[in-house]
């Protein structure tokens, strides 16, 4: 489920393939995403990207990033949220303690360290990755439009969502804020 995607292309028989680059770039895209169950409604995909422009100087998800993203999903589902969330060092942060203790809609599992198995976001990961495999991208902003482009295509097809989870072996059950 984490192994990067195989590419493979073709040339003739004893020549080997070149891909001519015209440049370097060190842009860098960070992504912040979760998978949401709600029952009796399709899973969702919710994602905020962050190109590495930002003037802070900071080149991924700061806590505040995550708060406005879980407070995004609050919005759109409408109801009161149980999140589960791996051990990244920004989800363990002061900041991220007092909002997430401030917020009683709002509860919180830790994964296991070292568990990214469990991660239903991580099954997301190689099919963005097997897409963009033997692209060849013509300036710095052509890879971050496409990896939106992968992740609104998904979004868009929920089956792929629930194969992702199911991956992780764990078993989804009724919400413990719905009536019996």
């Amino acid at each position: 489920m984490l192994d990067d995607a195989a590419a493979r292309t073709w040339s003739r028989r004893g020549h080997t393939p070149i891909t001519r680059v015209r440049g370097r770039s060190r842009r860098r895209l960070s992504v912040a995403a979760l998978v949401c169950y709600k029952p009796g409604q399709r899973s969702r995909l919710v994602y905020r990207p962050a190109p590495d422009r930002r003037t802070d100087g900071r080149k991924s998800f700061a806590w505040t990033g995550y708060q406005d993203l879980v407070s995004v999903v609050h919005t759109q589902l409408g109801g009161p949220i149980v999140l589960v969330w791996d051990n990244l060092n920004t989800h363990l942060t002061a900041g991220m303690k007092q909002y997430i203790a401030a917020r009683d809609w709002l509860t919180i599992y830790q994964l296991p360290a070292c568990a990214p198995q469990l991660n239903p976001i991580e099954g997301i990961w190689p099919l963005i990755r097997r897409n963009l495999a033997n692209t060849a991208f013509a300036d710095p902003e052509h890879p971050i439009a496409t990896i939106r482009q992968e992740l609104r295509a998904i979004q868009y097809r929920s089956w792929l969502i629930d194969i992702a989870q199911a991956g992780t072996g764990l078993i989804l059950t009724t919400s413990p804020f719905e009536p019996q």
